[in-house]
């Protein structure tokens, strides 16, 4: 898609193209998610989700505001600062300092304090919902600065959050995807930079990223991870894109269909080799990360890594939101059996439309894996509405690196479509005399 075609995204340059309706877009945006946000005090059972719900209104109401008042982009800034501290910065101190999180990150600093001291992050008798691990072990490793910092003090409490190092390890992986894809000219740095700053800052101060970054943080990694391995396959490094993927594939099952889109897309960039290469360094970085645990406690491993999350375990999930699987696997194990024919038929039909018409872009690749992600989560047996994070983030990132850092150039050639070249003839028809 050539650059000049995504005109939806040109809306957030500061000082792009001038259009009448861009000041209502972002007031109409703010406004959309100052009421998103409020409905979590009224209707969310938890207490983590109407603190935030509450904060991100007010920043939310405050931005819409902000906006309204000034057309100028110093206005759509002060607006982006209000959305930010009122989505972002103060929920997510008031909760790490408060102790309020989600169940799952005490799952992962849990399972970090487990892995150093036994070799595992899985309990042997699990007793209560709180006490399974879901995730594959490399979860636990952003639990290791809670076990060893510990929770006395203000800033252990807010240095050993598991939330926190999961926003740390999304921030770089998409700085470092940029950076990978970056096209490396003269001009290709400060005039971009603010930009590219200003649509990275509005995604995360959106609702589908603040919430979970102030909540829970578990799947941020994962999001990152897919996506530095995307950016590194498209630009034909296979052996730091397996192990980028390695990374994501030892956090959670949800990542190894990146494994696939990654692998096509360098067969069709740069040839079978460098995707044997990815798929290799994938697979065995995994393994490695994987098997120890596995080998320690393969039968806690197995109820809690892939019967509980399915819905299939001993212990009933807490991931309920009424997605049409979850939906059919409440009828009954019929509409269990059906929920996985379903999820089944799509993983068959997204991996038939790799092989028919593979990706040649990073978009095109990310939005791929955006799609397979999007039939897993809506007919897996037991999901959340929080997993749709993970495709919106791969459908709008790829989009802003190609639109603000990328041109058609010999190391990048994947973010965009390519022009065709003028033909020689044309060429020489016009150069005559020194001439074009």
């Amino acid at each position: 898609m050539p650059i000049t075609s995504m005109s939806p995204l040109k809306s957030l340059l500061p000082g792009g193209t001038r259009r009448p309706g861009r000041r209502a877009m972002w007031a109409g945006g703010w406004t959309v998610a100052a009421l998103w946000a409020a409905a979590f005090p009224l209707f969310s059972s938890l207490e983590t989700h109407r603190a935030w719900g509450t904060s991100a209104a007010a920043g939310y109401a405050a931005a819409a505001v902000a906006v309204c008042l000034s057309s100028r982009p110093r206005g759509r800034t002060i607006a982006l600062a209000l959305a930010l501290a009122g989505a972002v910065v103060i929920p997510f101190l008031y909760l790490v300092l408060s102790g309020g999180a989600q169940s799952e990150v005490d799952v992962i600093e849990r399972s970090g304090a487990l892995w150093l001291q036994h070799g595992t992050p899985y309990l042997a008798d699990p007793r209560s919902v709180t006490e399974y691990t879901p995730y594959l072990p490399g979860m636990a490793v952003l639990g290791f600065p809670r076990a060893l910092l510990g929770n006395d003090g203000w800033v252990p409490r807010l240095l050993g959050d598991a939330r926190l190092w999961c926003a740390v390890v999304l921030l770089l992986c998409l700085q470092a995807g940029r950076t990978a894809l970056r096209r490396p000219d003269a001009d290709g740095g400060r005039s971009r930079n603010a930009p590219y700053g200003t649509a990275m800052a509005a995604l995360i101060a959106s609702p589908v990223m603040a919430l979970p970054l102030c909540t829970s943080g578990v799947d941020l990694p994962l999001i990152g991870l897919c996506a530095l391995a995307l950016a590194l396959a498209a630009s034909r490094r296979p052996a730091t894109a397996g192990l980028a993927l390695a990374a994501a594939c030892a956090l959670k099952w949800t990542a190894w269909p990146a494994v696939a889109v990654a692998v096509v897309l360098l067969a069709a960039l740069a040839g079978r080799r460098a995707a044997r290469t990815c798929a290799a360094v994938a697979v065995l970085g995994a393994l490695a990360l994987i098997l120890p645990s596995a080998l320690l406690s393969p039968g806690p491993m197995f109820q809690q890594v892939l019967a509980f999350p399915t819905g299939a375990g001993k212990v009933e999930t807490p991931a309920s939101s009424p997605l049409p699987g979850h939906l059919l696997a409440e009828l009954g194990p019929f509409g269990w059996y059906a929920a996985v024919v379903l999820l089944l038929c799509g993983g068959v039909a997204v991996a038939l439309s790799l092989l028919l018409r593979p990706p040649t872009s990073l978009v095109s690749a990310a939005d791929r894996l955006a799609i397979g992600l999007c039939v897993a989560f809506l007919f897996a047996p037991a999901g959340r509405f929080g997993y749709l994070a993970l495709p919106v983030v791969l459908a709008v990132w790829p989009r802003f690196v190609a639109a603000f850092d990328a041109a058609p150039s010999r190391r990048t050639p994947t973010l965009v479509a390519a022009r065709s070249p003028e033909p020689a003839a044309a060429v020489t028809s016009h150069t005559v005399g020194g001439r074009r």
